[in-house]
């Protein structure tokens, strides 16, 4: 069935007569003849009423008008929605991120999306940093914030930020009036730690290592919201990077006291996957997020 075909008949039945049909599509009336001839060639049955002086629809040339208006809807449509995906005011975004990242800088970022795009889903997964990065190469994210730089060939970092580790402590603990903290001094005073997978755990552990002095936790959990609210009761300290309890930070629950030089500091990886085109609406919310993170380093950077 073809599409001009459709056409030349829904003109000539628009126009009254195949001659002015061809004068509004500047066709030769033949060429219409002809088309409308192959069509119901291709039907087995006619699509005028012949005799008539004017046009007059059988019952199939009615089906097939209504076909082609249906058609017509349909593409319309279709532009329509295409055209809402370009300007991103449809769609949907996924993303993996980190349990550390679930506060101010990652929800204000959410909530300006979501009030400039309200017709936009938008998916937050939070789980591990290694469950991210599988997610981003399997396509089942667009992109996520992970807490390392990943060695893997396949994933682009889009911007990184470095975040120093901190000792967070109530005001009342006894660690909280020093100007820093070392792990002889951590290893003083019951901690409450992630499990051995998580990334700041490693980089005690490595830290541990060099200084001979091995902390061990009064509680291990793998919730960063919980290790903070552990630490704010004052019975325990915690490691987190700063920006994982800037609440707790800003009402006065928790202090962050720098820790000792020798422990390394955690990097904040924006990512996305070599070769994945993002557009519209994950490509808007990815470079909301480039921004951003472009501003916090320049923060963190002073």
């Amino acid at each position: 069935m073809s599409d001009i075909a459709l056409r030349y008949l829904y003109e000539t039945v628009m126009a009254g007569s195949m001659r002015a049909a061809g004068d509004r599509l500047g066709v030769a009336a033949s060429s219409i003849s002809r088309q409308v001839a192959q069509l119901e060639l291709e039907y087995g049955m006619p699509l005028f009423e012949r005799g008539r002086r004017t046009i007059q629809l059988t019952q199939a040339g009615e089906l097939a008008i209504e076909h082609y208006r249906s058609l017509m809807a349909s593409r319309e449509s279709l532009s329509m929605r295409m055209e809402e995906l370009r300007e991103a005011r449809t769609g949907m975004v996924s993303l993996g991120v980190g349990e550390g990242f679930l506060g101010p800088f990652f929800n204000q970022l959410i909530d300006r999306f979501h009030r400039e795009h309200p017709q936009v889903q938008v998916l937050s997964t939070v789980t591990s940093s290694t469950a991210i990065v599988r997610s981003v190469l399997a396509d089942e994210a667009h992109f996520g914030l992970v807490l390392y730089t990943p060695a893997e060939p396949n994933i682009r970092v889009r911007i990184s930020v470095n975040e120093p580790l901190r000792v967070m402590v109530a005001p009342t603990h006894r660690l909280a009036g020093m100007a820093r903290v070392s792990l002889a001094d951590l290893v003083q005073h019951p901690i409450c730690l992630g499990p051995e997978d998580f990334l700041i755990r490693q980089l005690l552990r490595t830290a541990e290592a060099r200084q001979r002095l091995f902390l061990e936790p009064a509680i291990v959990i793998n919730s960063i919201q919980a290790m903070r609210d552990l630490a704010a009761t004052g019975s325990v300290t915690t490691v987190l990077p700063e920006f994982s309890a800037r609440p707790e930070i800003s009402d006065g629950r928790l202090l962050a006291i720098p820790l000792d030089e020798t422990i390394d500091t955690v990097t904040v990886s924006l990512i996305t996957r070599i070769g994945r085109q993002l557009e519209s609406a994950p490509r808007r919310l990815l470079t909301a997020f480039e921004s951003g993170m472009a501003r916090w380093a320049a923060t963190a950077s002073r």
